[in-house]
């Protein structure tokens, strides 16, 4: 079951197993920052969006998901937009890269769940939104995982939200000699979603 979406840059098809573009979409494809010669990973591809937009002007991107219906429908969307320089492919965070980038994104989940969410009991669509009991467990291995696959002065945008802690990631990424800020933030009626800017 596919559906026709059209956004501000481009042509995306929507998957009922597959996270819609939304406002944490959005927050991080209108302030992600790219230069011609970035080597881009986002982690948590879902419908590729972002990385469809990063890849209109970077060298290359690769879009990680670990839900197979995702990078199915993403490799759908970098083919009907016409877009070559991008690569989706099936993974558990950074379980398949072998590559430093110099530009990585994240919007990972973030709402408060449950752990050891498995497909047998749970949709694929789970994995977008469920961040663990305290809504940080998939930020936290990122955050645990990053340095390893960004290169020097490399850069990382990543969303976060009022309600699982978004403190607590700046404090982690200061720790790690990270310079974070700030870079937007949107206002929703039950929540603040900030995106990260960290170098």
């Amino acid at each position: 079951m596919w559906k026709l979406m059209q956004t501000r840059r481009l042509v995306i098809r929507k998957h009922p197993e597959v996270y819609d573009i939304s406002d944490d979409t959005t927050l991080l494809a209108d302030n992600l920052t790219v230069n011609d010669d970035d080597k881009v990973l986002e982690v948590c591809s879902g419908s590729g969006y972002v990385s469809l937009v990063a890849a209109q002007k970077a060298k290359y991107v690769v879009g990680i998901d670990i839900n197979p219906h995702a990078v199915k429908l993403a490799k759908l969307n970098a083919r009907l937009n016409n877009i070559l320089n991008v690569e989706f492919v099936l993974g558990d965070l950074f379980s398949p890269i072998r590559a430093k980038f110099n530009l990585i994104t994240i919007n990972p989940p973030y709402l408060q769940g449950y752990q050891g969410m498995n497909t047998n009991n749970h949709s694929y669509l789970d994995y977008s939104w469920n961040g663990g009991e305290d809504g940080r467990s998939v930020t936290e291995r990122f955050l645990a995982e990053v340095e390893e696959y960004l290169e020097a002065c490399g850069r990382i945008f990543i969303v976060q939200s009022s309600l699982s802690g978004y403190d607590k990631t700046v404090e982690e990424l200061s720790k790690e000699g990270f310079l974070t800020r700030i870079i937007a933030e949107k206002k929703l009626f039950f929540e603040t979603i900030y995106l990260l800017e960290a170098t």
